[in-house]
């Protein structure tokens, strides 16, 4: 399967495929053509790093909903 560790990644952070399409600044069915195919180190660098960055927002917003 093409793109494994981008797969298991949004899977295992609960991460979906519009947020990172929209994180990336793309359409879903654009993020889904990608993975269709092994894309280069670069591309699945970045959107690595956009994942880390939904995840950490999400649990910001996690710990607000808390406090208050």
């Amino acid at each position: 399967m093409a793109n494994k560790i981008i797969r298991e990644e949004l899977k295992e952070r609960g991460v979906r495929h519009w947020e990172l399409a929209a994180a990336l600044g793309v359409s879903e069915q654009t993020l889904v053509r990608w993975l269709r195919f092994e894309l280069d180190e670069e591309r699945q660098l970045e959107m690595l790093m956009k994942i880390e960055e939904i995840t950490k927002r999400k649990e910001r917003s996690i710990e607000t909903e808390r406090k208050e």
